[in-house]
């Protein structure tokens, strides 16, 4: 899967690469550079694994969403239009169904006249599991 994604992009499949990407396509969340740096099977700086992180943003197979805490954080691009609410005690993303601001890109679009090409919203929060937890603690 790795190698076909580079190579639909026009990048040399490299093994650093490929670790990089399975790294990421396999975590249930997104992910620290730190962390796959710690998770790599072969050893690799963490100036490299940023690099490789910036090449694969830059070609739409990786995202990078900053949260509030000002940590980078990456995960596999997804070409379907999403947006979510992040957790920000325990880092869970929970995908909202519906695009709650498509009507408000519409009037964007008429006022400023121009073609809106895509839009990322995140809503920053906290998830019902550590509300729960809290509740417990208190």
């Amino acid at each position: 899967m790795e190698k076909n994604i580079l190579k639909e992009a026009s990048l040399k499949s490299t093994k650093k690469r490929n670790i990089i990407l399975k790294i990421v396509s396999e975590s249930n969340s997104p992910v620290t550079a730190e962390y796959i740096h710690e998770k790599s099977e072969i050893k690799m700086s963490l100036s490299t694994v940023y690099r490789a992180l910036n090449v694969l943003c830059e070609k739409n197979i990786i995202e990078k969403n900053i949260h509030q805490n000002g940590i980078a954080y990456f995960s596999m691009a997804n070409k379907v239009h999403r947006h979510s609410i992040i957790c920000t005690l325990c880092n869970k993303r929970i995908l909202l169904e519906s695009c709650p601001i498509a009507s408000l890109e519409n009037e964007i679009s008429q006022k400023t006249g121009c073609i809106i090409t895509g839009h990322n919203l995140e809503f920053f929060g906290i998830c019902p599991e550590c509300i729960k937890n809290m509740g417990n603690i208190l």
